[in-house]
Order: structure tokens, then C-alpha cells, then sequence
């Protein structure tokens, strides 16, 4: 499989470039990590940040799993940390 494949297979299945790609997977992961914060902060303060966590990951599971067209994947090794 050339190099370049492995860049471009996985975008091109969710309709994107691997710029496009960079870019959602980026600012889904920001979100993640500020949501994930926010909820870290809730558990201590926990009148702070009350709704925030559900409301990042209703908003992330619409934009990515409801509303986005997904196309089939093609078979990669896929790696979980």
C-alpha cells in the first residue's frame, strides 16, 4: 500500500480531503479536551460547568454519527491506546 494511501483512504471515506480531515478531527479533539476539563472542574466546583460535558458530547455524537455520511471503510489496521 503506498504511503500515500494511508493518509487519504480514511478521509476519503467521510467525504473529506486529508486538510478537511485535519481540520474536523482537530476541532472535535480540542472540544474533547476542554469538555473533558469542564467535567474535571464540575467534579470539584460542581456548580460550575453543569450542563457543559453532555452538551459537548451531544453536540460531537450529532456532528459526527448523526449527520455525517459515512462511506465504507476500506480494511486498515486500526489501533486502540
Amino acid at each position: 500500500m503506498p504511503i500515500a494511501k494511508l493518509f487519504t483512504d480514511h478521509p476519503a471515506s467521510v467525504g473529506e480531503s486529508y486538510t478537511e480531515h485535519l481540520v474536523v478531527a482537530s476541532s472535535f479533539g480540542v472540544r474533547m479536551i476542554l469538555g473533558g476539563f469542564a467535567c474535571l472542574v464540575h467534579g470539584l466546583l460542581p456548580f460550575l460547568f453543569v450542563r457543559t460535558g453532555s452538551k459537548q458530547i451531544t453536540t460531537l455524537h450529532s456532528t459526527m454519527v448523526i449527520n455525517r455520511q459515512r462511506q465504507p471503510m476500506p480494511a486498515i489496521l486500526d489501533f486502540v491506546i
